[in-house]
């Protein structure tokens, strides 16, 4: 059986680098709820998750971030 690639990839300027960063599907949906819900870019909500991030990489400093407000949700 052949494995399929299921990221879907999304480009952003973050403190005026360009950066391209691949997720699944479902963790852009969270992110994407997110910003909506606070009527922000999700470019903005992407900054504001690198800025914290540490020395974590950017694309799973986003799954954690989704994965936390899905918590906090269900909590």
């Amino acid at each position: 059986m052949a494995k399929t690639n299921h990221l879907r990839k999304r480009s952003f300027s973050i403190e005026r680098h360009r950066t391209s960063i691949a997720l699944e599907p479902e963790f852009w949906t969270v992110l994407e709820q997110e910003a909506q819900r606070r009527g922000i870019a999700l470019a903005a909500l992407v900054a504001e998750v690198d800025a914290t991030r540490n020395e974590r990489a950017l694309a799973s400093a986003l799954r954690v971030h989704a994965l936390e407000r899905v918590r906090a949700k269900t909590s």
